[in-house]
């Protein structure tokens, strides 16, 4: 099992984000996170993840006219 954990402050680094922002994600439960005894841990494939369904692709001229079902 080769899972990379970092910690909240790692995890802010890694998203290149403030440690506020990553506390709240975990306070609202908007992503996945391990607790450790009293230690909060992020995997990076869960940071990934997160950053990944987030991802808006950009939009073309075909996509529009493929949206409204014209040709293109």
């Amino acid at each position: 099992m080769d899972t990379t954990y970092l910690d909240v402050q790692q995890a802010a680094a890694y998203l290149g984000t403030s440690v506020r922002f990553v506390r709240r994600l975990i306070a609202e439960r908007r992503i996945a996170f391990h607790k450790i005894g009293t230690h909060v841990r992020l995997a990076v494939e869960d940071l990934e993840a997160y950053v990944q369904a987030g991802r808006v692709e950009p939009v073309t001229r075909s996509s529009v006219l493929r949206d409204l079902g014209g040709a293109a």
